[in-house]
């Protein structure tokens, strides 16, 4: 896709470019729904009679959730790099993160899944500073870069 973008924006058609990008966007998307789809159904099996309407796939009616870092219900974005080392994604996948832990190619996906029926999305809501400085130390940080992290979330 790359090398397109580069030609595309070389020959001003910004047109292609963009509709490049915004193609490769939602098909990273969709990929991520079929995984998740064989994943519930076939690989871990505890969705294996599964059968939803798009419109409920829509509202998440199916067991489980997928979080991913940078989102409401785990807003620190540099969980990214525990996955990254864990999995060793940049070697196994080529998906490599920029300084602002974005993911390039930009038209990527990541996240965890949890299958438990009971598990639920839920918003963290405002930190405080004392919250703040305890979550750096457990992660090994300073209290300034993870509240650069946290800014969204933060009550300081």
């Amino acid at each position: 896709m790359e090398k397109w973008i580069e030609k595309f924006e070389k020959e001003h058609d910004d047109y292609s470019s963009i509709m490049l990008k915004a193609l490769a966007d939602r098909l990273a998307e969709a990929f991520t729904e079929l995984l998740h789809t064989r994943v519930r159904r076939e690989f871990w099996g505890y969705g294996a009679d599964e059968n939803l309407t798009t419109e409920q796939l829509i509202r998440e009616e199916y067991n489980g959730i997928r979080p991913a870092p940078g989102y409401p219900a785990q807003p620190d974005h540099t969980e990214k790099h525990t996955i990254w080392n864990l999995l060793n994604v940049e070697k196994e996948t080529g998906i490599s993160l920029t300084e602002s832990l974005a993911m390039y190619p930009t038209s990527s996906v990541s996240g965890l899944f949890f299958a438990h029926p009971q598990s639920h999305y839920f918003g963290l809501g405002k930190i405080n500073r004392d919250q703040l400085e305890d979550y750096a130390a457990r992660k090994g940080l300073d209290v300034a870069v993870m509240e650069k992290w946290l800014g969204t979330v933060g009550n300081w």
